[in-house]
């Protein structure tokens, strides 16, 4: 049963890095338009093959967190991508850290090293080897400077 679960947000979390990365292509504008991204993921869900209601549930409150915050998560990322500037990341990368991160910070109900390994995982598949190396030092760091994982 617990096997399942993992399954799904892994899946869920698969439909986000889609969601974010089209919205990171598409989308020009700083300022974010809610009645926008509520229309985009309408979209996005009718375009999709996926049924599973719960995969869709926690897809979108991910997607819909990670929006919300996102002026504060790039702030982290700016911070501890030590020498990167945001828009060098590859977007993969970039939207694979946001998610994340918004796990990381804003929803304490998902333990840091769930978030942090299906982040690593995610990378490892879509990303690069050295993408997955990247994401998992700025996550292990953003962790423990906000006290969520203590120093090892």
């Amino acid at each position: 049963m617990q096997k399942k679960r993992i399954m799904k947000r892994r899946k869920a979390r698969e439909h986000v890095l889609q969601f974010l990365y089209a919205w990171d292509m598409n989308c020009n504008e700083h300022k974010i338009d809610y009645s926008k991204i509520q229309e985009k993921l309408e979209n996005f869900w009718q375009e999709s093959p996926e049924k599973n209601i719960d995969i869709k549930k926690f897809a979108t409150e991910i997607i819909e967190g990670t929006l919300e915050n996102i002026d504060e998560i790039d702030k982290l990322i700016k911070k501890y991508a030590d020498k990167w500037d945001l828009t060098r990341i590859l977007i993969l990368d970039r939207n694979i850290l946001r998610f994340a991160i918004y796990e990381i910070i804003y929803r304490p109900d998902i333990p840091y090293q769930v978030t942090i390994n299906e982040a690593v995982e995610i990378a490892k598949k879509y990303s690069t080897r050295e993408g997955a190396s990247f994401i998992n030092g700025i996550l292990d760091r953003i962790a423990k400077e906000h006290k969520i994982c203590p120093p090892k």
